[in-house]
């Protein structure tokens, strides 16, 4: 007997499909998941920047409302390839929301670095180099229940503290994806 045929195993016993997507209906509120990801466009850097300076790499804007006590965790990767390039960069995930007037840092600050070195003395410095560079942070504190009641804007700036005499950095493909789940509902 095959899947098309009368009697199918799952139309027995209330077992298979069926009780499992009425089971799935119930349990909608608590197992509530969003994904939501975006690539932005490649960054150059040059060396004659002056120092600090800030560029954003990615923005994503989340309306989790439908969450009652909501854990977000973001994850940024890129690749930075650097060429004759010393340079320190520091990254950082900013969070938005409408009725808020300045953006807050959200987890710690990630360091990038790169210095040039001299594979033969005789040789002036220089190395070419591709990286990849990722990150993840979690959010999962909210001391008043009012933040997840509205939309959010959540941004990675990233800031060349330094750059050398000479030799360029590209961040390229910087995707920034946020993961949102329930966690443990204890709203009234």
């Amino acid at each position: 007997m095959n899947s098309m045929s009368k009697g199918n195993w799952q139309d027995e016993k209330d077992c298979g499909c069926k009780k499992e997507k009425e089971d799935c209906r119930k349990k909608e509120k608590e197992d509530e998941v969003l994904l939501k990801c975006k690539t932005g466009f490649p960054v150059t850097i040059p060396f004659s920047l002056t120092t600090p300076t800030s560029f954003t790499l990615n923005t994503l804007t989340l309306k989790i409302e439908r969450f009652c006590n909501p854990c977000i965790k973001f994850e940024f990767a890129s690749n930075i390839v650097t060429t004759d390039a010393e340079v320190t960069l520091e990254f950082q995930i900013l969070k938005q929301c409408r009725r808020q007037t300045t953006p807050t840092a959200i987890g710690p600050v990630w360091i990038f670095s790169r210095t040039p070195i001299a594979i033969d003395p005789a040789l002036p410095v220089g190395n070419t180099g591709a990286d990849a560079f990722t990150f993840i942070v979690c959010d999962c504190d909210c001391e008043d229940d009012s933040c997840f009641d509205e939309c959010c804007t959540y941004t990675v700036v990233v800031t060349a503290t330094e750059t050398g005499a000479a030799g360029t950095t590209v961040i390229n493909n910087p995707t920034f994806s946020a993961l949102v789940v329930e966690n443990k509902c204890h709203c009234s």
